[in-house]
């Protein structure tokens, strides 16, 4: 009998969460016409959040991200690839392997960053909009994630350069 990942238990978690939401967003969108989605409500009730429940997850969630871009963008240094956003936005050859090992080791970050927000959105306004998760969630992670890994590897990557040079002269 095959196991079952606590990352597989945890991503049907937040796609039930997320469809379980669906009807009840629609059927606001069909009753108001307003989308919610980066509209001025959106951007009032997410600085909201800062203060309600779940408040902490605005530095525990990009704090790991950027310890794991930390992990990642010396990695990358260590390998010899270039700064993480410079090589997904011009060297189509490494792209596909970057974004590999950063999905690998954000995505359940992610996930959890998306049932947050679901779970902060029901307790501070007693809806839940799964677009605003879907879009919040992941920018949590992934900026702080991206920015992180890159400059990790240029600073790794420069002494990594430096050391020869010092142990030459």
């Amino acid at each position: 009998m095959a196991s079952i990942s606590r990352s597989a238990i945890l991503n049907v978690v937040v796609i039930a969460v997320l469809v379980a939401a669906l009807p009840g967003a629609i059927w606001r969108l069909i009753q108001t016409g307003d989308p919610y989605l980066l509209t001025q409500r959106f951007f009032v009730e997410m600085f909201a959040r800062l203060s309600g429940p779940g408040r902490m997850r605005f530095i525990l969630q990009p704090a790991v991200a950027i310890l794991l871009g930390a992990r990642d963008g010396a990695k990358d240094a260590r390998a010899g690839l270039p700064p993480f956003l410079w090589a997904l936005a011009f060297h189509g050859t490494h792209r596909r392997e970057l974004l590999r090992s950063a999905l690998a080791s954000v995505h359940d970050l992610v996930a959890i960053a998306i049932l947050f927000d679901v779970v902060s959105q029901f307790l501070i306004f007693r809806e839940i909009h799964p677009g605003a998760a879907l879009l919040l969630g992941p920018v949590l992670v992934a900026l702080p994630y991206a920015l992180c890994r890159a400059l990790t590897n240029r600073i790794v990557g420069r002494r990594k350069r430096q050391e020869p040079a010092a142990r030459a002269s």
